[in-house]
């Protein structure tokens, strides 16, 4: 667990020891583009997948028991889709310019509004190769009603539109816009507890979700840790096993928790408590040494991290890149934990442009999937590896991105 304190960190802020991203190799291009067009879509892929029905009792975070900040009330306890809004609008954006180049970009719930109704206006005329200069224009003018959620995914997907429309100009996958490779292809994890279905694809990292919380009592503990017994019995004693507790639990559980999965040997605990208790989650990770503290997936830019690390909260870093700024604002985030020697392992990692970053940071050392769910035809889990470049080896399922240019994209949008 990181030993930094809030003191020395303030030391470093005193002697200007901040860490910050180095510009990216095209920087001082000019691009002589102008954005024109900036609109909300609802991209599709080229060659669809087949539709299918999946197989009796196969896991979905939408519609099973999985333990959430809901689940003390049981009439919204059941599965998630009881609570979530069904339809926020379209996440996509498309930036297009005067010399025909685009960029799609994937942001998270509500972007289009906040786009379609002010960033749309900020951005045209624009250089789209200006990125740090566009993002700072959409951070300083929301800042008066944003600064988190639905605001800053808007900006993501604008900031990662302007990435792939980057790419696009220079005929350059993302990744080699960063920097380059830092490993050859990423090791990868998958999420879901169809656990048969994933030991048999070849992944030999899992990521549980826990399907009962406070609400459930002893009984639902000891079910969580049945859980957790089986996947240790099906991966053997090398697998890694971590665990996704998506805001659901308390200090006290959480503590109970982890004293009772410590024969199984579990890699990480994620997102534990509601991600504004900073001072929780610093207590959480000073009391537990058996597993690591994870967080990350609903904070939001860089001073929201910074937070997280003066209350010295997690072992592990989980932006989302489409939720928590966009790619630009990804890697600020990721500077500051390399400062720290804080692995960052975004969640989402294989969707919406997430490998680039992956491939192109040395602390960020895996990237989550999920896996289209049991029972379908084979040509769904044939394009899934063609899509994702799967390889396999020493520990289990690779994964890379795409080398066609900007984010590498196959969509069709109307």
């Amino acid at each position: 667990m990181s030993s930094i304190s809030t003191a020395a960190l303030w030391a470093q802020k005193k002697e200007g020891v901040m860490p910050t991203t180095p510009s990216p190799p095209f920087s001082e291009e000019r691009s002589k583009l102008k954005i024109t067009g900036v609109r909300m879509v609802r991209p599709r892929p080229r060659r669809p997948l087949p539709t299918y029905k999946p197989a009796p009792g196969s896991w979905s975070t939408g519609n099973v028991e999985v333990a959430n900040p809901m689940s003390i009330y049981p009439e919204y306890k059941a599965r998630r889709s009881l609570f979530m809004a069904p339809d926020l609008g379209p996440s996509a954006v498309e930036i297009t310019t005067d010399k025909g180049v685009r960029g799609i970009g994937y942001g998270g719930p509500g972007a289009g509004f906040v786009i379609e109704k002010h960033l749309a206006q900020l951005l045209i005329d624009e250089d789209p190769f200006n990125l740090e200069r566009l993002w700072d224009i959409m951070w300083r003018s929301t800042l008066y009603y944003g600064r988190k959620g639905m605001v800053v995914h808007a900006i993501s997907a604008v900031d990662n539109a302007l990435w792939d429309l980057v790419g696009n100009a220079l005929k350059m996958p993302v990744y080699q816009l960063l920097g380059g490779e830092t490993k050859s292809r990423i090791p990868s994890y998958c999420t879901g507890n169809d656990l048969e279905q994933h030991i048999e694809f070849g992944y030999t990292k899992l990521k549980l979700a826990v399907p009962y919380g406070p609400a459930d009592g002893l009984q639902g503990m000891k079910k969580n840790v049945e859980l957790v017994e089986r996947a240790r019995k099906l991966l053997g004693p090398s697998g890694e096993i971590m665990l996704d507790c998506w805001m659901a639990l308390t200090e006290r559980y959480t503590l109970e928790f982890a004293e009772a999965l410590e024969p199984y040997r579990v890699y990480w605990m994620e997102e534990c408590l509601p991600p504004d208790n900073y001072a929780g989650f610093g207590r959480l990770n000073a009391q537990i040494s058996s597993t690591r503290m994870a967080t990350g997936e609903h904070e939001y830019t860089r001073y929201g991290f910074q937070l997280l690390l003066e209350y010295q909260g997690a072992d592990i870093w989980q932006p989302d890149m489409n939720w928590c700024g966009g790619l630009t604002e990804l890697r600020r985030i990721g500077a500051l934990a390399a400062a720290h020697d804080i692995p960052v392992i975004p969640h989402g990692g294989w969707r919406g442009g997430g490998p680039h970053y992956i491939m192109a940071t040395p602390n960020s050392p895996w990237c989550e999937m999920f896996m289209p769910p049991p029972g379908g035809p084979d040509e769904v889990y044939q394009r899934f590896e063609e899509e994702n470049n799967i390889s396999r080896g020493p520990e289990g399922i690779y994964m890379r991105p795409s080398d066609r240019p900007g984010f590498g994209w196959d969509l069709v949008v109307d």
